[in-house]
């Protein structure tokens, strides 16, 4: 009798466990902006929508070194944001904090990473 009680158990709590959910990606909640100055020189913002923590990001608009960077980092994610002047998460760096963080025309940027 213990044995089928304790059998039925592990069943119950195998189905339940795969019943759940995954733990969806860490993301920084909020949006991340920027501004990009195209190949015809017209100046356009960028967003990054709850954009993945812990994974460096290059903005795609200026991963072409051929093209200036991108500018005027606007962080209202929920996490710290650290701007790169490099692709992949290389150069000088500046941190926003969360929540309205901003940097000026002045900070080049071409890559972020979202505690």
């Amino acid at each position: 009798m213990r044995l089928r009680h304790t059998a039925a158990t592990a069943v119950s709590a195998l189905a339940l466990a795969l019943s759940l959910p995954a733990a969806p990606a860490a993301a920084a909640t909020g949006p991340f902006t920027y501004v990009y100055t195209d190949q015809t020189g017209t100046p356009h913002v960028g967003l990054l929508p709850d954009p993945v923590s812990r994974v460096c990001i290059t903005l795609p608009e200026v991963a072409d070194p051929a093209l200036p960077p991108a500018h005027t980092p606007k962080n209202y994610t929920a996490s710290v944001a650290t701007v790169f002047a490099g692709v992949d998460c290389t150069g000088d760096f500046f941190t926003l904090r969360p929540n309205g963080g901003h940097g000026s025309e002045r900070l080049k940027v071409r890559s972020v990473v979202f505690s």
